[in-house]
């Protein structure tokens, strides 16, 4: 059975930085150099452009990245399937396994992914670990980093530009990679799965949902609306 109980170490790469924050990323690299090497390289490199002496920063670049104006999302389930109902089986479907096995998802969704990365150190079943790592996690890992494409990236801040009139504002940092640093978190992520599960390929799945294409919606949606008033 696939030692399953660093994910919940992982987990906290992805959770909103607080002061310990850089201490957490440090002791993530340390557990991938030598086991995982492929992800020791992107973590590596998102240790280096984590501004760890300046909080608000870190915050704000989590934030730009999966929160306010995002570059993606960590509901992955949203990731996979948009609000088709087939994201509300999989929270229907993931709050059963979350209760059972005592995982506290506080006050996120049953699909936020760190929710799902601590659920997978906890489980006993081979078969849904497998499950969550092939058709769940993986997939939407691959949906995310490809969000952080400098072409999507454009077009996601033209929509952003036209609806909000303006784009939040990133704190200064020195290159472009610093304010996508995140994308280098979620490759790392991704590639110790692909080592541990070793039928996930390297190419790009099929294409489920488009966050892109659901941000131009939602903005659509909500400036048709305001039209009428």
């Amino acid at each position: 059975m696939t030692d399953c109980t660093h994910y919940r170490l992982l987990a906290g790469l992805l959770e909103y930085p607080d002061a310990g924050y850089p201490q957490t990323v440090a002791e993530i690299c340390r557990f991938v150099d030598g086991r995982y090497p492929d992800a020791a390289v992107a973590l590596n490199r998102f240790a280096e452009l984590l501004p760890a002496d300046d909080l608000l920063m870190m915050q704000e670049l989590f934030t730009r990245s999966f929160d306010v104006q995002a570059i993606a999302t960590l509901d992955i389930g949203y990731v996979l399937f948009g609000d088709d109902y087939k994201r509300g089986e999989l929270l229907a479907n993931l709050n059963q396994e979350h209760h059972k096995a005592s995982n506290d998802c506080g006050t996120e969704l049953a699909d936020y992914l760190p929710n799902i990365l601590r659920l997978m150190s906890m489980l006993c079943d081979e078969e849904l670990i497998r499950d969550l790592a092939y058709a769940i996690i993986a997939p939407a890992l691959l949906e995310m980093i490809g969000e952080f494409a400098p072409e999507r990236l454009q077009k996601k801040n033209e929509s952003y530009e036209k609806h909000y009139k303006t784009l939040i504002e990133t704190p200064a940092v020195q290159t472009d990679e610093g304010v996508t640093l995140y994308k280098f978190a979620l490759r790392g992520l991704y590639e110790v799965l692909k080592q541990d599960f070793t039928l996930i390929k390297k190419m790009p799945l099929e294409r489920t949902n488009d966050f892109l294409g659901s941000v131009v919606q939602e903005n659509d949606i909500e400036e048709n609306a305001n039209a009428q008033y």
